[in-house]
């Protein structure tokens, strides 16, 4: 076998040597990185798999969504807000967002919620405040939807078919919202707005964001759910013995 010449040997075990230490500054990093990582993750995440986690991340993400609406909403119609009985915006979200959360009734609602609440809430003969009724009639369907859970673990079922019916719910209320009108020809909430000195698209883009959110779950649900199936499937057909310890 040929012998390396002298005078390459020099700059070989020069870049052996840059490599070996690249490659363990990279595995040191890595490592460094994981064990960040598990010191920031929260004791239940331990319960959760990657579905799980999606789902709690989606509800969290979805909620933070509707009450930046309803925060919009109460500025573009500050004559539901004078409804509410507060005299200042955040007091009337912090009782809807309770109320969501904790699966409370609204009183204003009479103890009607998700689609029983819609309904009432975008309809003429309800006179409350028509804003925080229509996001907290959004809110407890979602949370209806997903079950009544805002967290996700390995012991709880999410049904695709309720996350996609909820979805479509929303785009419903989307159009709920930009097209039902009170006797005087005006929108019962004023939300997006296209006329000659500009357009506002928000809401509807907010809404949007959430039923991405709901079908891209209702995706991933499918997803496992099929897996789980095939996997059982797999197992009968080349009877496949399942360990036991």
């Amino acid at each position: 076998m040929a012998r390396v010449s002298t005078r390459f040997q020099t700059p070989i075990r020069l870049l052996a040597c840059l490599t070996l230490l690249f490659a363990s500054g990279c595995s040191q990093q890595q490592g460094s990185d994981v064990i960040s990582q598990f010191r920031e993750g929260k004791p239940q995440e331990f319960l959760q798999t990657s579905v799980d986690r999606m789902a709690t991340l989606s509800m969290h993400d979805n909620l933070e969504s509707l009450y930046l609406l309803m925060s919009k909403l109460y500025l573009r119609n500050p004559q539901e807000l004078k409804k509410s009985g507060f005299l200042d915006a955040r007091a009337a979200e912090k009782q809807v967002r309770e109320a969501i959360e904790l699966q409370q009734p609204l009183p204003t609602l009479g103890g009607k919620k998700d689609l029983a609440a819609l309904s009432y809430a975008m309809s003429p003969e309800f006179l409350g405040d028509r804003v925080g009724a229509f996001i907290y009639a959004i809110g407890s369907m979602l949370v209806t939807a997903h079950g009544n859970r805002l967290e996700f673990y390995m012991t709880d079922a999410i049904n695709p078919v309720f996350i996609s019916n909820a979805a479509r719910n929303i785009e419903k209320a989307t159009w709920i919202l930009s097209q039902r009108q009170n006797k005087n020809g005006e929108p019962l909430l004023f939300s997006n707005e296209i006329s000659e000195e500009g357009s506002n698209l928000s809401f509807a883009v907010e809404f949007g964001k959430i039923v991405a959110r709901l079908d891209l779950l209702t995706q991933m649900l499918d997803e496992r759910y099929r897996r789980i199936g095939l996997n059982y499937a797999q197992s009968l057909l080349f009877l496949n013995f399942l360990p036991v310890q």
